[in-house]
Parts: C-alpha cells; sequence; structure tokens
C-alpha cells in the first residue's frame, strides 16, 4: 500500500475525483446537508447493505466541547451518523427571541463538517418526531439530560427493534451558558 491511505468506496464521505485516477478526496461538508427526503434515500441504501443508522437532534446553536464528545459517541453506536437541526424558527420558539445567534444553514454546514457525522437535515417543528419516523434509525441518542422516557420517538424507534441511548451529560458545556458569558463579559467592557 502507498503512503495514502486507501478509503473504501463505501464511505459516503468519500468521492473519487474525476481525471486523477484512484486518489479519493474529502466530500465538501455541504453535501452531507441533504432534504429529508434526501436522507431518506441514503439511509435506506445505508440499511440495505447492513449498516447500523444513529440519529440526533438538536439545535446546536454555538458549537461548543460538550458536542463534540456527544456527536463522537453517538457516531461510535453505529456506522454512520443522521444529525436533525431545528430551524431558525423551531430554535427561536423553543429557546426565546434571541435565539438561535447562528443561522440553521450554517449550523448545519458546521455539523457537516465535522468527521462524526455524516448527514444533516434541517427540520421546521418543535420536535423531530416527524423526521425520526421518515428516517427510521436503528440507533436513538439524545444528551443525558434527556432520559429515556421523555426523548422524542423513542417509543417508534424501540417498538421498530431499534435501541434508544442517553449519552453523558459535559458539565459546563452548553450553548445557554456560553452566552451568558459573552453577555457577561460584553456587558464588563461597557
Amino acid at each position: 500500500m502507498s503512503a495514502e491511505r486507501r478509503v473504501s468506496s463505501r464511505d459516503p464521505r468519500i468521492t473519487r475525483r474525476k481525471n486523477e485516477n484512484t486518489r479519493a478526496a474529502p466530500v465538501r461538508a455541504a453535501s452531507k446537508v441533504k432534504s429529508l427526503a434526501g436522507v431518506v434515500r441514503a439511509v435506506r441504501r445505508a440499511q440495505a447493505a447492513g449498516r447500523r443508522i444513529v440519529f440526533t437532534n438538536g439545535c446546536f446553536d454555538l458549537l461548543h466541547r460538550g458536542h463534540i464528545r456527544y456527536l463522537e459517541q453517538a457516531r461510535a453506536l453505529g456506522d454512520a451518523l443522521v444529525v436533525a437541526i431545528n430551524s431558525d424558527g423551531s430554535v427561536r420558539a423553543l429557546k426565546g427571541p434571541r435565539r438561535p445567534v447562528v443561522p440553521a444553514d450554517q449550523r448545519a454546514e458546521v455539523l457537516a463538517a465535522l468527521a462524526a457525522v455524516d448527514l444533516v437535515v434541517i427540520f421546521e417543528e418543535l420536535d423531530p418526531d416527524r423526521v425520526i419516523r421518515a428516517v427510521r434509525p436503528d440507533v436513538l441518542v439524545k444528551g443525558g439530560d434527556w432520559p429515556i422516557h421523555r426523548i422524542v420517538g423513542a417509543d417508534f424507534v424501540l417498538s421498530g427493534g431499534g435501541s434508544v441511548r442517553s449519552l453523558p451529560y459535559v458539565d459546563g458545556a452548553s450553548t445557554s451558558s456560553l452566552i451568558a458569558r459573552i453577555e457577561a463579559q460584553a456587558a464588563n467592557r461597557r
């Protein structure tokens, strides 16, 4: 094997460059952001090939260490990780009129750039139930601040033979506390 690492062509994050023999090029992050129909097609192909699909959702407004650890742990539970993010309107409804700080299309692309994330979809509703039912993941994951009995879609995933996990919460790592710190620092400078 040459110094270049050989990559399986089955990996959805890798494509082949035209006219450059067999060198693999990473997929652009934006290409991993899909419509719900696009995510469902990709998931069905992956599941037909025997791949285990993990699903999570959230606002992911200001990406921080807690998000990274959580997404890496979620991805380790399967072969591909689908992340559904709240639209700007649903974030405002859930978090208040000053949120989100970062628009949905930008949040989606930043998440898609992470190695742990395979696909990203933006949803309009306050909860991801419709998306979960369409995707039909093998594993449904939320952060440790969500007990399993309160995770939206848990009953649906369990009824289909899947599993539901609540991953450990990283203390001191939250978007709300990060925003509060930024606002306090700005107030002290005035």
